[in-house]
């Protein structure tokens, strides 16, 4: 190697050092902040930790005033309002607005819940949800209702809960006006109007349009009835079957229809039962037309049509399509639970049956036809003669073939 040479390459060793020198020197600084000791190896990160002590949020959101530490927070928030949701599930087909929070639900379908509190015992799937949940026996920053003493660890959880005792219900749907304390409730709920039904069940197929319900059905599976009745016995595999349950001993209906006065023990008995005030009948039978106001009662229907009994009684051999059928017509050969008529001894299988018949012996008519002012002994008398003021007419969905029938008055 000539000299010349040598005195270049000593040149090149000497500038690749020099530019080593500052690089390793700002590696090797940090930068502390004053109020908590916390480092940093940039100043940048330093200065946005420090907002946290002063509580400085200089970034607004234009279209809720909500206020953050940082820009990057901000411009997340402005997602919300977008509506844009790019990141959307495999599995259930839930879209999130931020690649994290998908990130954060893809572990809820795995099953796997990693983080447990080691005070009770109870398992999370995420580490801020377990954190969260440490408050409440830390007692730190936990948040207590005014009117009912209930504690939370989360101020946003305690506001949600207050909506229970002021009533109110400020989220409202749409399609049917059923109203709501929580947006997420309503967006739960819009979930029946659109029909999809992303949770299915591995084991019958069955399907659900929240997960919720999917893991509730799941305990049917098991066969485990861990909730049962102090009254009777009867054994359960939820909590919220036995409460229904248990209804049936008190005798309580507190939901009444404001058209007939009829009452139940359950909510979802009385809308049910409002379908046959509304004469709306959707579900209509491709084999004979006949329409339904239930999907459950239109299954029922076509039995009758695939010709299978399956259900026969052991006294006389009589099959049946359907087992109620079958248990109903027991009676008459076990004398169980037979109804007779104080008037005139005729006797009966059901209670419907006799009340029926017992509107015979009133002399009275105080049923009256508001088109044609005849009068009837009974109610069913009556709905059975308004027939013949109706016409109905099944019309069929060119998009999703469902039937309704419309009920047009004849004057």
């Amino acid at each position: 190697m000539s000299s010349t040479q040598k005195d270049q390459h000593g040149a090149r060793s000497q500038r690749s050092q020099e530019a080593d020198k500052p690089h390793r020197r700002k590696r090797e600084k940090t930068y502390s902040c004053d109020e908590c000791g916390k480092d940093f190896a940039v100043k940048a990160k330093l200065k946005q930790h420090q907002v946290i002590h002063t509580g400085e949020r200089p970034f607004s959101c234009d279209l809720c005033g909500k206020s953050f530490s940082r820009k990057g927070h901000l411009k997340e928030h402005q997602l919300i309002h977008s509506g844009v949701k790019a990141y959307t599930c495999d599995q259930c087909g839930r879209a999130f607005t931020h690649s994290s929070h998908l990130q954060s639900h893809l572990v809820t379908h795995s099953g796997i819940k990693a983080y447990s509190c080691d005070i009770c015992g109870k398992t999370f799937s995420q580490r801020g949800s377990r954190n969260i949940h440490l408050r409440i026996h830390t007692r730190h920053d936990v948040y207590s209702c005014d009117e009912c003493g209930k504690d939370f660890a989360v101020k946003a959880k305690l506001k949600q809960h207050q909506v229970i005792h002021t009533g109110e219900r400020p989220f409202s749907c749409d399609l049917c006006g059923k109203s709501f304390s929580r947006n997420r409730s309503l967006k739960q709920h819009q979930l029946i109007h659109s029909g999809v039904k992303a949770y299915t069940c591995d084991q019958c197929g069955r399907a659900f349009n929240r997960s919720s319900h999917l893991q509730r059905h799941l305990v049917t599976h098991s066969g485990i009835k861990a909730y049962s009745c102090d009254e009777c016995g009867k054994e359960f595999t939820g909590n919220a079957s036995l409460k229904q349950h248990q209804v049936i001993h008190t005798g309580e209906r507190p939901f009444s229809c404001d058209l007939c006065g009829k009452s139940f023990s359950r909510n979802r008995s009385l809308k049910r039962h409002q379908l046959i005030h509304s004469g709306v009948k959707a579900y209509s039978c491709d084999q004979c037309g006949k329409a339904f106001t239930q999907s459950s009662n239109l299954q029922r229907h076509l039995v009758t049509h695939s010709g299978i009994k399956a259900y026969s009684c052991d006294i006389c051999g009589k099959t049946f399509s359907h087992r109620g059928s079958r248990n109903v017509h027991l009676r008459i050969h076990t004398r169980h639970d037979v109804y007779s008529c104080e008037q005139c001894g005729k006797q009966f299988i059901t209670h419907a049956e006799l009340q029926r018949h017992m509107f015979n012996h009133t002399e009275g008519r105080p049923y009256k036809c508001d088109l044609c002012e005849k009068t009837f002994k009974s109610p069913h008398y009556l709905r059975q003669h308004q027939q013949i003021h109706t016409r109905k007419r099944l019309y069929k969905c060119s998009y999703c073939e469902v039937c309704i029938c419309i009920v047009i008055l004849s004057f």
